[in-house]
Parts: structure tokens; sequence; C-alpha cells
């Protein structure tokens, strides 16, 4: 997806979306301080997905933007059953179990566990992490992704402190290990 600004220099937003749309379909959202409808009309049939005129919230663009994606058929949410070796995640009974053992876990432990599985390998930092919870990240909160991980790790790890599944990437995040999907 594109957050394109109406009012940029050298090119403005409208003549780049005009240019764009010939040849690429990426959603795009305009924002723009212009709030007049011949403006909004303008970027709407020039290809824009939705126009947000400032100011805006952060909350509104957030789920302006999911809105966009869930339209596009974008926002996939991955396979229903997620499997790393004794570890089965099934979003749609949403249910955990490790060997075979069902495992208790909070709805937030569980969206984190799933978001984790989804993309083994990749290092999620805290503030996207608690913008999957909660659709938005706040920087006061980033630390209870901490506690999250470790709750979760006490329910799934035989040995939490050395961690098999959920790996923590010093300064940055955490990722779900390559490792345990063997």
């Amino acid at each position: 997806m594109i957050l394109l600004d109406v009012m940029m220099p050298e090119m403005d937003g409208i003549e780049f979306l005009h240019l764009h749309r010939k040849e690429n379909a990426t959603p795009v959202i305009l924002l723009t301080a212009r709030i007049e409808e011949s403006d909004k009309v303008v970027g709407l049939e020039l290809g824009a997905d939705d126009y947000v005129t400032k100011p805006f919230s952060p909350r509104e663009l957030v789920a302006r933007a999911r809105a966009v994606l869930r339209r596009a058929g974008r926002e996939a949410p991955g396979p229903e059953a997620l499997q790393a070796g004794s570890l089965k995640l099934d979003r749609q009974m949403r249910r955990v179990t490790v060997k075979d053992r069902q495992v208790d876990l909070t709805p937030s432990e569980f969206e984190l566990l799933a978001c984790l599985m989804s993309v083994p390998g990749k290092v999620f930092t805290r503030f996207e992490l608690l913008d999957h919870l909660h659709g938005m990240a706040f920087k006061g909160y980033e630390r209870s992704i901490d506690l999250h991980i470790k709750n979760l790790r006490a329910k799934i790890e035989a040995e939490p402190r050395k961690s098999r599944y959920i790996e923590t990437v010093y300064g940055v995040g955490y990722r779900f290990s390559d490792e345990a999907q063997e």
C-alpha cells in the first residue's frame, strides 16, 4: 500500500497517482489538507482507494489502511494451521498444543504466537507486535510485549530460559526460530 501526500515537492500526489495507476494496482491512500469535494472526487476518480484529510488521528489512518487492504484482498490471515516441531497452532479452533497437550493462552498470547509463527525467521519489533495486537503501537506500552513473550514462553517451552521457539533479537524485538520448523 502507498500512503501518498497530495502536496509533494517536484511532482504532486495527483500527478504521481495518475502515472502510477497506468502500470500498477497497488492500493493508494491519499493524505491531504485539501478538503474541497472537487479535490476528493479527482483523487478517487484517478484511482485512489481512499482519501484522508488532515488533520487525522493515527488510529483512523490504521483503520482505513486495514479496510483498503481487506478490499484489495491483501490482508490474508495465512494458513489456518501452523506447526513447528511439536508445537501446533490452529487459527480456526483458536487452539495451541505442544506434544498433543492443549495449552491455554490469553487472546494476546495467541495472536502474538500466530503472528510470529506465520513468518518464521522474520524479526518483529515490539512496535510491530503491539500494532498487530491492538491496531496501534504506543511507545509507553512497548515493554508489555516482553511480558507477553515471557508468559508465552512459560506456556509453550520445555525450558523457558532456553527458548526453542521464540528468539530474542536484542535491541530489536523477537522472531520465531527457523530451526523450530524441523
